[in-house]
């Protein structure tokens, strides 16, 4: 999708939300078989992921998954379907739409949450693989260290951090001025490449500002899902075939942690060039969507508990 950036000279004076600004979906310049198939796929992507991650949300209201690890599950897969749900239905909605338009008011908004269900993941898998340290390497302590209270505590962590990050970096992003028309090629609307339209002499610093906000919350959960499964791999190796059984259930968190912060790393940390723009949309497709989507699969496949409170909620239904 192409994003024109327009601004009329008022809202270059004033470079805040009150602005008439619009960005202008170009979309997809196609013929209609191809946006027939475009449509169908990203449906597709949408309804697999708010069906699948529904479904976990679902087995663990209704108690077939108890653990703290499925608490955990349950709250990935509700930011799973919010995350999809920020990008997904309005480019679904501008599939045929001849007047592609976000505001500029939409588009801040629209950065606002994806950096904050995005954030929060980021800190709830960091939880998650905490809690696996704590169910391996200190089971008879576990069920103390990770009581019910710990475990809200560890998600309201996870959802203040990621509120709080994203609401300072749109906030930033709002108050930059853009100069004159300015076409972003990209697939929704996102903080580097709204970065990069912007004619601010403050631009770099602002990046630097946003990035070191980004980086503190990605790096810091990815380094403790690190130093979590260093101390789970050390004592797996201690105590031989015994916790083989127990470091199986860490199979799928790894694929979903693998998945997650590699995609993102190699959006963000990688330099954007004009000729890396397919691949840019590529890697935001599969962070932004396909993750979301792969997750409940994942989680499904290689989990029996999860297989088997499935099975258990169809024999009761």
């Amino acid at each position: 999708l192409l994003l024109s950036l327009q601004m009329s000279p008022e809202s270059l004076q004033q470079g805040n939300l009150s602005s008439p600004t619009t960005f202008l979906l170009l979309g997809f310049s196609t013929a209609y078989g191809a946006q027939v198939t475009l449509c169908l796929f990203f449906s597709f992507i949408y309804l697999v992921t708010v069906l699948g991650n529904l479904l976990i949300v679902t087995l663990v209201w209704l108690d077939h998954l108890q653990s703290p690890m499925y608490f955990f599950l349950g709250h990935l897969s509700f930011l799973d379907i919010c995350y999809s749900s920020v990008t997904l239905p309005k480019i679904l909605g501008d599939s045929f739409s001849p007047q592609k338009t976000i505001s500029f008011v939409g588009c801040i908004t629209q950065i606002y949450f994806f950096l904050c269900f995005g954030g929060s993941e980021c800190v709830l898998l960091a939880a998650m693989a905490y809690d696996r340290y704590l169910s391996i390497c200190h089971p008879f302590r576990y069920p103390v260290l990770m009581s019910r209270r710990m475990c809200h505590c560890l998600v309201a962590i996870s959802w203040l951090s990621g509120s709080l990050s994203s609401l300072i970096q749109a906030f930033l992003t709002a108050r930059l001025p853009f100069c004159g028309s300015k076409v972003i090629d990209h697939l929704f609307c996102e903080t580097p490449f709204l970065l990069q339209a912007s004619c601010s002499p403050n631009a770099p610093l602002n990046k630097a500002t946003l990035y070191a906000l980004a980086g503190t919350i990605a790096m810091g959960s990815f380094l403790l899902t690190l130093v979590s499964y260093a101390h789970i791999i050390r004592a797996v190796l201690q105590k031989g075939v015994g916790m083989q059984k127990a470091f199986a259930t860490c199979t799928s968190h790894l694929t979903v942690v693998s998945l997650f912060f590699g995609a993102g790393a190699v959006a963000y940390l990688v330099p954007h060039s004009s000729g890396s723009k397919e691949r840019d949309k590529v890697l935001a497709l599969l962070y932004a969507a396909v993750t979301p989507m792969l997750n409940p699969i994942i989680y499904s496949l290689r989990n029996s508990e999860v297989k088997g409170a499935i099975r258990k909620a169809l024999c009761r239904g």
